[in-house]
C-alpha cells in the first residue's frame, strides 16, 4: 500500500504546470517545443504588488481566461511578499507573467534621476525580484526597464539599459536559474527607431545583447490599416531582427469603441512571421480610459477605502462593453502560423550596431558598455563613479512620456499615422496609480514615484 507521503507526491506530480518559455533566434518557444505568441493584458491595480493579493488574482484570472489572455504584464512587485497563490492561480488559468525588475527607487532614468545610472544597489534590487520569481514556471520574462529613453537627447542612456541586461543575464546564469528571457520595453520614439531596437540586439558578443525587445506603440487607432497606421514600417524595421520582438503595450483609445483591429495584423500574416504578439493596455478602467474591466462605477469623491483617483481597485471585475467583447472576439479568431522549435533554424545574424550620429544617436557603436557605477559624458561612457552614484553630465529624462515624443504617429520611413501622442496614455489622463507605468506614462510615474518615495500542424500556444 502506498504511504500517504507517496500518494501526496503522486498527487503533486499530477498537477500540470505550464511549460516554461525561452528564446531561440527571433522566436519564443515553450519547453514542449511550441512557438509562443503573446495575447496579453497590462495588470497593475495600484502601486502595490498585484501578485500578492490571492483573492483578487483569482477573480481577475478567471475573467482573463474568458477573454483569451495567455499573458499579463506586471510593472512593480514586492520581492519580500508571498506570490505562490497568485502565481498558481494564473498558472492554472494558462497565463504567463512578464515582469519588470525595477522598482520606484531603481529606475535607470526617470523622476528625480537627471542622468542614466546603473549601479550595484540597483543590481542587487533587480536580483531580489529575480530571486523571488525565477522558480515559477509561468514567469515568462523580465524587463530591465520601461521607456528609459523618451527622446533622442537621452540616447546616452541606452548603454545603461544594455549593461543592466548584460548583468542580469549574468546574474541569472551564475545562480543556475533556467534561461528566463530578459529584455526591455521601449517607448515608440520615431527619432530613436530603429537605432535603439538594433542597439540592444547588436554585437558579436551576444551575452551583452538582450533576449527580446518590447515596443509600447499606440499608432493603430480606430478602423486604421496596416499601411495607414505605420505598422508596415514597424514590420520593415524588424524583418531581419535576430531576437524576439513584440508589442509590450498597445491599444489606442482615441477612437471609441476600441475594435482592436491591429491584433489581426500582429497575429496574422502581415506580422506574425516576425512579431510575437502583443500586450493590451490595460486591465483596469481608470481616468485614462484604457480599461477592459471595472470594479463598479466610479467612486464618490469622498470615498477612500479601496479607492485610488476615484476608481475602485478591487472586487469582482465587470467587463466594459463593447471593448472587452471586441478584444475577446479578435483573439478567438486569431491563430498565428507557427513553427516547432525542432523545425526552426535561426538563420539571421545579429543586426549591425547603429553608428554615432550627433543629435540623433549619441552612442558610439564600438564603445564598451558601462560597468556598475560608471558615468556618462556626452553620450559616451567614460571614467568611473562610486557604485551608488548616478551618471554625470547626462541628459535629463523627459517626463512627458510617450504622450510627447514617446509615442508616434509618424513611423520611421515617413509614414503618416494617427498621432500616438494623442493615442498613448498621457500624464494628464493617467494620474492614477497604474504603477506609474503604461506607455510613456511618465506623468503617472512621477506621481507614483513620489508616493512610493514619500510552422503547419504544430500546436501553437495561444
Amino acid at each position: 500500500m502506498l504511504s500517504l507521503l507517496a500518494l501526496g507526491l503522486l498527487a503533486g506530480q499530477a498537477v500540470s504546470a505550464l511549460p516554461t518559455i525561452s528564446t531561440k533566434g527571433s522566436k519564443f518557444f515553450t519547453s514542449d517545443g511550441n512557438q509562443f505568441f503573446l495575447k496579453g493584458v497590462a495588470y497593475q491595480l495600484t502601486e502595490d504588488d498585484p501578485l500578492a493579493q490571492p483573492t483578487q488574482c483569482a477573480l481577475d484570472a478567471a475573467l482573463m481566461k474568458e477573454l483569451g489572455a495567455n499573458s499579463i504584464r506586471v510593472y512593480h512587485v514586492d520581492p519580500t511578499a508571498s506570490h505562490d497563490d497568485c502565481m498558481k492561480t494564473f498558472d492554472d488559468a494558462g497565463i504567463y507573467i512578464w515582469l519588470d525588475l525595477d522598482t520606484f527607487s531603481t529606475y535607470i532614468m526617470g523622476p528625480g534621476i537627471a542622468s542614466p545610472v546603473w549601479n550595484s544597489t540597483m543590481y542587487e534590487a533587480y536580483g531580489q525580484v529575480m530571486d523571488a520569481f525565477h522558480n515559477y514556471d509561468n514567469l515568462a520574462g523580465f524587463f530591465v526597464g520601461n521607456e528609459v529613453l523618451t527622446t533622442a537627447e537621452n540616447s546616452n542612456a541606452a548603454p545603461y539599459v544594455k549593461a543592466a541586461g548584460r548583468d542580469m543575464k549574468s546574474y541569472r546564469d551564475s545562480k543556475g536559474y533556467r534561461n528566463i528571457p530578459i529584455g526591455y520595453s521601449a517607448a515608440d520614439v520615431p527619432s530613436l527607431r530603429p537605432m535603439l531596437q538594433n542597439y540592444l540586439a547588436c554585437g558579436s558578443n551576444q551575452s551583452e545583447a538582450l533576449d527580446f525587445f518590447g515596443l509600447n506603440a499606440y499608432e493603430w487607432c480606430g478602423d486604421s490599416t496596416f499601411e495607414q497606421s505605420g505598422y508596415q514600417f514597424l514590420q520593415q524595421n524588424a524583418s531581419d531582427y535576430n531576437i524576439p520582438i513584440f508589442f509590450s503595450e498597445t491599444g489606442c483609445q482615441t477612437v471609441k469603441p476600441r475594435t482592436f483591429g491591429d491584433q489581426a495584423a500582429i497575429l496574422g500574416s502581415d506580422m506574425s512571421g516576425t512579431w510575437s504578439g502583443a500586450i493590451i493596455y490595460e486591465w483596469l478602467e481608470e481616468t485614462n480610459d484604457y480599461g477592459l474591466i471595472s470594479y463598479g462605477t466610479p467612486a464618490p469623491a469622498t470615498a477612500t477605502a479601496g479607492v485610488v483617483a476615484g476608481y475602485t481597485r478591487s472586487g469582482t471585475p465587470i467587463p466594459i462593453s463593447p471593448d472587452f467583447s471586441n478584444l475577446k472576439a479578435q483573439w478567438a479568431t486569431l491563430s498565428p502560423a507557427s513553427v516547432s522549435e525542432a523545425a526552426y533554424t535561426q538563420t539571421m545574424s545579429p543586426v549591425a550596431c547603429p553608428d554615432y550620429t550627433s543629435g540623433a544617436w549619441e552612442v558610439s557603436s564600438g564603445a564598451s558598455l558601462p560597468t556598475q557605477g560608471q558615468a556618462a559624458q556626452n553620450g559616451r561612457v567614460s571614467g568611473s563613479a562610486s557604485s551608488g552614484s548616478s551618471a554625470a553630465n547626462g541628459q535629463a529624462s523627459s517626463t512627458g512620456g510617450s504622450a510627447s515624443s514617446g509615442g508616434s504617429g509618424t513611423s520611421a520611413g515617413g509614414a503618416s499615422a494617427t498621432s500616438a501622442a494623442a493615442a498613448a496614455p498621457s500624464s494628464a489622463s493617467s494620474a492614477s496609480t497604474t504603477a506609474g507605468r503604461g506607455s510613456g506614462m511618465a506623468g503617472t510615474m512621477v506621481a507614483l514615484w513620489a508616493l512610493a518615495m514619500g510552422i503547419a500542424g504544430v500546436a501553437v500556444v495561444l
